[in-house]
């Protein structure tokens, strides 16, 4: 709240000075000295423009700062440290040339306004100065785009055969977490068959799908690759998980992936954040509908023994659903009253 009262104080004392500033103008036709070329409006746009600058740049260095933690979470995955120096790469080189433009900018807005006694000065070209602008710039871009074409295609590269399988089903409004069971092979699917119970719209006709669970938090282990296979059933979402670096939309008819390595646990994150109460959070990123808000998945990264461990202790989906076993062919029913645990 203290910077919403600091920026409402600060377009109110600009908005007093260009009150005053057009009194002034004002007064000046009344009293008919009004000059259209040269008036007192030179100087006080001039001056304007250099408080502006001041302000600005103070406001921007000040919210910076104070709220750095908020757009910085500290990364938990290998891909995510890549793209975190690709961005803060960016970021210095764009920004060193943000506050050398502006800063000359407005200072020439200042220094060269219009006085009676000056004159412009005719500068029509400078052929060293146009190839040192053009060509220091595309250089410098081209860098940049190769090397974050580079990571982008490393990033969406083919998963390895044994990275964790999990399904990631966006709705109207939440997430529903579907994981590939002890064969980490998830079964298929299809928009017809979903249901009241069937959310998914899972296929039994797949025996891939007979030891498929379903979880209310997404879970995954430290140091092995993961595979988030994203879809929705209505709108579009997307899926964003700040501290992995992920980021990807779920679309509706059109299935998407992405795939990712954590190097952090929970309990390690939340010593190295000091916070008790600290969890990973997977949340939706597109403004889709009135229960927005409400897409809120917390995130849980377990040591590899600790997830194996968890992951052989979940029922499957069809083990607390039996009335589904209808839909299983009869010569696979025998596999899957064993495969989905329902004779225990």
């Amino acid at each position: 709240m203290f910077g919403f009262y600091l920026l409402l104080a600060v377009f109110l004392i600009l908005a007093i000075l260009l009150l005053i500033f057009r009194i002034s103008r004002l007064v000046n036709v009344v009293k008919g000295s009004y000059d259209k070329r040269t008036t007192a409006s030179n100087n006080v746009n001039g001056m304007l423009m250099m408080a502006f600058l001041i302000v600005g740049f103070g406001l921007m260095i000040w919210y910076s700062v104070a709220y750095f933690d908020l757009y910085d979470p500290p990364v938990a995955t290998i891909h995510g440290e890549l793209t975190d120096k690709l961005f803060w790469r960016t970021m210095y080189i764009t920004g060193i040339v943000f506050i050398i433009t502006h800063i000359l900018l407005f200072y020439f807005g200042w220094k060269y306004r219009y006085k009676a006694d000056q004159k412009a000065l005719f500068y029509p070209d400078n052929h060293k100065l146009e190839l040192l602008w053009t060509g220091v710039p595309a250089i410098v871009l081209t860098w940049l785009v190769i090397s974050g074409w580079m990571a982008w295609s490393d990033i969406m590269s083919d998963a390895s055969d044994d990275a964790e399988q999990i399904e990631v089903f966006g709705h109207q409004f939440a997430w529903v977490i579907r994981y590939g069971g002890m064969d980490n092979d998830l079964g298929d699917y299809d928009y017809r068959l979903i249901d009241g119970i069937n959310n998914l719209g899972q296929d039994f006709t797949d025996r891939a799908g007979f030891d498929d669970f379903q979880y209310r938090d997404l879970v995954v282990p430290k140091g092995q690759e993961v595979v988030l296979k994203i879809r929705a059933r209505d709108v579009l979402h997307s899926v964003f998980i700040p501290h992995f670096r992920v980021k990807m939309d779920a679309v509706p008819g059109m299935p998407t992936q992405f795939k990712f390595t954590a190097t952090k646990t929970t309990a390690e994150m939340k010593e190295e954040t000091g916070d008790p109460d600290f969890e990973y959070e997977l949340a939706c990123t597109e403004i889709c509908g009135g229960g927005h808000f409400s897409m809120r998945k917390v995130v849980k990264v377990l040591e590899p023994a600790e997830y194996a461990k968890w992951k052989a202790e979940q029922k499957s989906w069809l083990s607390k659903n039996p009335d589904y076993m209808s839909s299983v062919p009869e010569d696979l029913k025998e596999l899957a009253v064993v495969t989905a645990g329902i004779n225990e």
